[in-house]
């Protein structure tokens, strides 16, 4: 229950350093912004005034005033009037317990609120909660009574017919309804799917490497062998795939995970060749498609071979993970089976849920959020690079065409896990490549292969000014771990001296 606080409420304790590179307009909005992330500062509680809070910090209310704008443009305040400005009651969902934070304390002993460059999560803040809302309303005002039983193996008829259609006009895919199943998310469509493949006499799935991460855990439960395949900057390597025993594979071909390559046009026709030499299947995650910047779209592997694809999709990342609802595309005679996988191990979706995600993207809504959330992530790429560039000069940034991750590459001979250990004493969470490698639980200073060390750093949570502290934090950890190893990290970084190593570049 919310405190609702009289009038202006009792004012709100904050430290403004005057002596940080930081303006105190910056300022402020961090410390505000963690304070509704922390708990601090609970939904629907009342701020102080803008005039109030201007004279207990010593700062002009013009500040205040700014600050309050710019985190109610952001989701986390919302003003009323007449009744001053209150946190947002949707920020709810975007709240996280704050990590532990050995060292980086702020003066004045509060701990700084952590810059997460954390792989997999868009923004949370702009989740579209309105329209969302208004779906929900209209799928329970439509809903037939008899729809709210027991829901049809396959899911919704409605959202498979807006699900196939919306893959066959964005993605150049070629399912019919018939071809669909909706799962709770990508996983649970991977769990089914993979176990799928056991009963039908598959013995060994292949995996990218570097690749998603508990993948592998996934595929040994389900009794398959696993096989790591390389990656390199055109993707999986076929021709390593092609010696494998394994009839069945699993790819990222949009915006490979983790290293962010685009599958090529020559490994694409190899790779669906191979599928037809042992009569196997290639299983097709195809997350980041929608958040392009710098190439034109690619077409979907199901699309190019239906009969050999199984294209597997949600909207945790074009959404939030929170709507659990995914979707597989099989092939017409996988189908039968991977329904009675999925009857014997889940119950399915919430209708209302599924009606609710077929009224979003047939209304017009979920494009009109994609392409907003495209422009909010190219700037905050571009705020990234920007700032690895100044702080980091001569380090590749590789992956950035698409998607919402980069690989920021290392000198050699980096130890990864010292950096990420480093990083983390300053609040910023990042992991290394390392962490990515085939099967799960290789340390992470073992180097990952050709690739070379590298840190993963995923902005789609992420706002600009915090990308740029972020950024400063990793230069100074990179600078540490230089400094009490420097026989093991040659090549440039933030201490200077001579590097031999290529100029500055991004690779898109």
């Amino acid at each position: 229950m919310t405190v609702r606080w009289g009038r202006d409420g009792p004012g709100f304790l904050m430290d403004l350093d005057r002596a940080a590179p930081e303006t105190l307009g910056r300022q402020l909005q961090e410390q505000l912004r963690a304070a509704v992330r922390s708990g601090r500062l609970r939904p629907g509680e009342r701020l102080p005034s803008s005039r109030r809070l201007a004279q207990q910090l010593g700062i002009s209310r013009g500040l205040v005033v700014g600050a309050y704008e710019q985190l109610g443009a952001e989701g986390y305040l919302a003003a009323e009037k007449g009744a001053g400005t209150r946190v947002a009651a949707s920020v709810t969902a975007a709240r996280r317990r704050p990590l532990p934070r050995p060292g980086g304390a702020r003066p004045g002993g509060g701990a700084p609120d952590p810059v997460e460059f954390a792989y997999g999560i868009p923004d949370l803040a702009s989740f579209p909660m309105g329209d969302w809302t208004w779906a929900l309303a209209e799928a329970a005002r439509t809903v037939p009574a008899a729809h709210l039983g027991d829901d049809a193996d396959a899911g919704s008829p409605w959202l498979r017919e807006v699900v196939t259609s919306y893959h066959r006009r964005l993605r150049a895919g070629c399912a019919a309804p018939a071809d669909a199943v909706v799962v709770g998310g990508f996983r649970h469509g991977l769990t089914v799917v993979v176990a799928t493949l056991a009963r039908r006499g598959i013995t060994h799935l292949a995996l990218e490497d570097p690749g998603p991460r508990e993948h592998d855990r996934i595929a040994l439960r389900a009794g398959l062998g696993v096989v790591p395949v390389p990656v390199d900057d055109h993707g999986l390597d076929v021709a390593r795939l092609r010696a494998s025993p394994a009839r069945a594979v699993l790819v990222t071909p949009a915006h490979q995970c983790p290293t962010g390559a685009l599958l090529s046009p020559e490994r694409r026709r190899e790779l669906v060749a191979w599928a037809e030499e042992v009569d196997g299947l290639i299983l097709e995650d195809d997350y980041d498609a929608e958040f392009r910047y710098d190439r034109r779209p690619v077409g979907s592997l199901q699309g190019l071979a239906p009969d050999r694809v199984v294209a597997l999709g949600s909207v945790s990342k074009t959404l939030a993970p929170a709507i659990k609802i995914g979707w597989v595309l099989a092939p017409p005679e996988y189908v039968p089976a991977v329904l009675e996988e999925k009857r014997l191990t889940s119950r399915g979706v919430p209708v209302l849920d599924q009606l609710a995600l077929a009224r979003l993207v047939e209304s017009g809504r979920f494009d009109r959020h994609l392409r907003r959330m495209r422009t909010l992530y190219a700037a905050r790429r571009d705020a990234l690079a920007e700032a690895l560039g100044g702080a980091l000069p001569g380090l590749p940034l590789t992956g950035l065409a698409a998607g919402c991750h980069a690989l920021l590459r290392l000198p050699p001979g980096t130890r990864e896990a010292a950096v990420v250990a480093a990083a983390r004493r300053r609040s910023v969470v990042v992991r290394g490549l390392g962490d990515y490698l085939v099967p799960a639980g290789r340390p992470g200073d073992r180097p990952p292969g050709p690739l070379g060390p590298a840190l993963v750093l995923g902005f789609g949570n992420v706002n600009e000014s915090r990308i740029r502290r972020g950024v400063r934090a990793l230069a100074e950890a990179l600078a540490e771990t230089r400094a009490g190893d420097p026989a093991g990290a040659a090549g440039p970084g933030p201490a200077g001296g001579g590097t031999g190593a290529p100029p500055v570049r991004q690779v898109y």
